[in-house]
């Protein structure tokens, strides 16, 4: 009997093993082009166009800059906080509390390749994930009552009340996929270009 295939196939033309994820099979034009296909809310915002995982990496990380004083190291992470997710796609909350550990396994194994690819430490350390969790948070108050029609209060219940930022300061306005891929995709170029110049690690 057939074992069941545990990788995919990307437009790179690399293979990416799932249950044991390669560093090598890691590439950034995959990344930027699949999170830009992949749905926050499921899909269930507002506008033209999905709002990508693409663009609310773009989001949180821009939550984090002006949040926080960060290293470039430290904005790349933000920016790939959800990176997993151009492989496994994005499970709203309440299904990853019903799925249990092994989405978090998989998606735990595909960060740390992802990193690793990339020079980052494979785990983020505790203090700096809190930091982007605060700025995640942020995004999805926003997107839950701008886009995805949560009134003022279940988005405080949920999220908490942003501080500091407004609605006005992040780029909110779902866009087309391959634009929010091509943001993504220079955004990641930039940060990389400060951190080559940089040269201080996490």
């Amino acid at each position: 009997m057939m074992s069941a295939r545990a990788w995919q196939r990307m437009l790179s033309g690399r293979r990416l093993d799932l249950l044991d994820p390669s560093p090598l099979d890691v590439e950034l034009s995959d990344i930027a082009h699949g999170l830009a296909r992949v749905a926050r809310w499921n899909g269930q915002t507002n506008g033209d166009h999905a709002f990508s995982v693409a663009q609310h990496s773009l989001v949180v990380e821009e939550i984090f800059r002006r949040q926080f004083s960060a290293t470039p190291d430290e904005c790349q992470v933000a920016l790939l906080h959800d990176a997993p997710e151009y492989v496994i796609g994005d499970m709203i909350s309440p299904f990853k509390a019903v799925v249990g550990g092994g989405y978090k396994l998989v998606e735990k194994r595909l960060e740390g390749a992802i990193h690793l690819r990339f020079g980052l430490p494979a785990a983020t350390p505790a203090a700096l994930k809190a930091r982007i969790k605060k700025a995640d948070q942020i995004a999805a108050f926003f997107e839950a009552t701008v886009l995805a029609g949560f009134s003022l209060g279940e988005a405080q219940k949920l999220f908490g009340q942003p501080r500091g930022i407004t609605r006005e300061m992040i780029p909110i306005d779902p866009l087309p996929a391959i634009e929010a891929q091509k943001r993504f995709a220079e955004r990641f170029l930039s940060i990389e270009a400060q951190r080559s110049q940089a040269g201080t690690p996490l």
